[in-house]
């Protein structure tokens, strides 16, 4: 069954090319080997295509062309068997591009320190498709960005060349909706929004991802399928911001706003469940509304409530560290030279992934308070100097008498992994940022919930 409706006859160009992406004999190029890049060139290597993954970070390329895997949701044997068949290898050199028919950017997007959108490393590599497009090629960005990006900045720079959108080239834009740990959904089974430039740049774009991905979703142009990448985060991040105002409101109050929010999801409709934490992490949700933001004030317009729910979000750190002030204060200890002790820095439990985590910026505080503090995450053995810090901090490991010397543990990251019931017994008074001890039974008074 097709996934446009009424397909658009193609040029002489455009069906050879979309003839090689049924036959996977195309050859595709990933310009990224993040958490996005790398396993989307595995999903495409295991049903043959010829993968050249492009990837500036020397290293990184390295392990990829030795079969060493470095993203945790990539299955180890997977990478090594394309490697081992030669359906993957991976370059520092855009060169390669001359000879590849499917080119897909999948590289970082993030922020300023003013929050504005910071595309560099999208101009950057489309200047180098640019020095190689050819006729034949099909482009397309994975990217989160603003709605225009794809025809307002890609398509200008490739149409220098002298070559047509839908004619010669084609141009599609698809959001990536990558879930570092989940088990469930991956590249292959997530619904995958695409948006040409062109009718013939939609068909082909969803040929290609048809290939491997179980339902292709398209979309009228690219510009939808970038605004519904951003709408997804930013529901999430509104609804995150709103039950992290609950949590301030119900502090003061002196109610219990996880038993609050546990009795209210007990409702079978209406309602979808969100929790409240130390700030909102991860590669997507702390960024993209501000893309939207940022874009909709060229329009006049002012997205009041989404800017309203990155204050709040914002503020959760300060109030983790509040939160840890007064914990302090119950046992007439003072933040100032206090030892603390962060047990978890991933932006999510279960994964290695310390992109935007806001207990980064709760440890930031803490130092500025003079406080001495120290971390453990199994899966985070370093932290390397980020945004407004110099500091490189390797985590300790976690002992019985590690935490009997520390004045405050916080639970910044709730890590299947950790012996919460040990935490309970050893460590003086804990705040917990994200309800990971609500099954302990020890030492409750010692808990302090967010």
């Amino acid at each position: 069954m097709p996934l446009v409706k009424n397909a658009p006859e193609h040029g002489a160009i455009g069906t050879a090319l979309k003839d090689k992406i049924e036959k996977h004999i195309a050859k595709v190029a990933v310009v990224g080997l993040g958490y996005v890049g790398l396993p989307f060139a595995v999903e495409k290597g295991k049903v043959g295509f010829p993968v050249v993954g492009i990837d500036q970070n020397a290293k990184r390329a390295a392990k990829a062309n030795q079969g060493e895997n470095y993203i945790k949701d990539v299955k180890d044997e997977e990478l090594k068997d394309i490697v081992a068949k030669g359906k993957f290898r991976a370059t520092a050199d855009f060169a390669v591009l001359s000879d590849c028919d499917v080119v897909v950017i999948c590289v970082p997007t993030p922020l300023t320190i003013t929050k504005d959108p910071d595309i560099s490393y999208i101009v950057n590599v489309t200047e180098q498709i640019a020095a190689h497009l050819h006729r034949g090629q099909l482009i397309t960005l994975e990217s989160t960005t603003y709605p225009g990006t794809t025809t307002e900045v890609i398509l200008p720079m490739l149409e220098e060349s002298g070559l047509k959108v839908g004619q010669d080239f084609f141009l599609a834009f698809s959001p990536e909706r990558v879930d570092p740990g989940n088990k469930r959904y991956t590249t292959k089974n997530t619904n995958k929004v695409v948006g040409g430039v062109t009718p013939q740049c939609l068909d082909i774009a969803t040929t290609f991802y048809q290939q491997t991905i179980l339902n292709v979703v398209p979309v009228s142009s690219p510009a939808v399928a970038e605004m519904t990448k951003v709408f997804e985060n930013t529901y999430r991040a509104v609804n995150i911001a709103l039950v992290n105002e609950m949590a301030l409101l119900c502090d003061r109050m002196k109610i219990d706003v996880w038993e609050v929010l546990d009795a209210a999801g007990t409702k079978p409709f209406g309602i979808q469940s969100f929790y409240p934490g130390p700030g909102v992490g991860g590669h997507c949700i702390p960024i993209d509304p501000f893309y939207l933001t940022w874009k909709a004030r060229e329009y006049e317009y002012h997205t009041r409530f989404i800017e309203l729910a990155g204050e709040i979000n914002d503020q959760m750190p300060y109030f983790v560290v509040d939160k840890v002030t007064r914990a302090l204060n119950q046992k007439q200890k003072a933040l100032n030279g206090a030892k603390i002790l962060i047990l978890g820095v991933a932006y999510k439990k279960d994964i290695d992934d310390v992109r935007e985590s806001p207990i980064l910026r709760v440890m930031e505080l803490l130092r500025d308070a003079n406080a001495a503090v120290s971390y453990h995450d199994p899966f985070v053995h370093v932290i390397e100097p980020h945004g407004g810090s110099t500091v490189r901090v390797e985590s300790v490991p976690l002992t019985k008498e590690l935490l009997a010397a520390v004045d405050c543990t916080v639970i910044g990251t709730g890590h299947s992994c950790f012996d919460y019931d040990m935490i309970a017994t050893y460590s003086p008074v804990i705040v917990d940022t994200r309800n990971a001890m609500k099954n302990v039974a020890i030492n409750r008074d010692r808990i302090i919930k967010l």
